[in-house]
């Protein structure tokens, strides 16, 4: 039990690590819920494909490493060397902080069709949505072992629960991830946390 409980917190905060960043889709998710135009379906669809594409990351990545079990040392270089390099450039916004922040300015969505394909647009067209979800997190979870779909449940909650959050409570996080001063605390976080797993998936290796 401990063992699965650790497994499913390791992928709650790896695939926190990774949603939490700013970006389009996230300024999107923000701008819905504080206008409150279709913010179910835009968390719904969210959430639901930040789950899929975990689902193909782990099958898929976990597949390749038990056809040829050679294949988790590449993959753990691989990520970690990602890893290290996501927790580099975050690590560098802390110390050289800009003044972006997450806006709720922009154009109106004035149809839920609209947000619909807005929001399918902004996830799927996405490059580093691949990287993130499918290889990223499919390399971390593939160093899990039996595990690794309860890693992947784990992350797929973090991405429900962040989108949930995001936009639900729009009105309240909208003010404060404004700030550049609150990014500068959750960079931070993530530069250590995709750190400390770059070194663990590299040593691993």
């Amino acid at each position: 039990m401990s063992s699965t409980l650790t497994a499913a917190a390791a992928g709650f905060g790896t695939g926190l690590s990774l949603i939490v960043a700013i970006g389009a889709q996230n300024a999107f998710v923000l701008r819905q819920g504080v206008r409150r135009e279709a913010v179910l379906a835009v968390v719904g669809i969210c959430a639901l494909s930040d789950a899929l594409l975990i689902a193909l990351g782990v099958g898929g990545v976990g597949a390749v490493v038990v056809a040829w079990p050679g294949a988790l040392t590449a993959v753990g270089w691989i990520g970690g060397a990602f890893l290290l390099g996501y927790g580099a450039l975050a690590a560098r916004r802390v110390l050289r902080p800009g003044t972006a922040g997450l806006r709720t300015e922009g154009e109106a969505v004035t149809s839920r069709r609209r947000a619909v394909l807005t929001c399918l647009a902004m996830t799927w067209l996405n490059p580093h949505v691949y990287l993130d979800t499918v290889f990223l997190l499919g390399s971390v979870a593939a160093d899990q072992g039996p595990l690794r779909w309860t890693f992947g449940i784990g992350a797929a909650l973090a991405s429900l629960c962040w989108f949930t959050a995001l936009g639900f409570g729009a009105r309240l996080l909208g003010r404060w991830l404004a700030r550049p001063t609150a990014w500068r605390v959750l960079d931070g976080v993530l530069a250590v946390t995709m750190i400390a797993l770059g070194i663990s998936l590299i040593v691993r290796s």
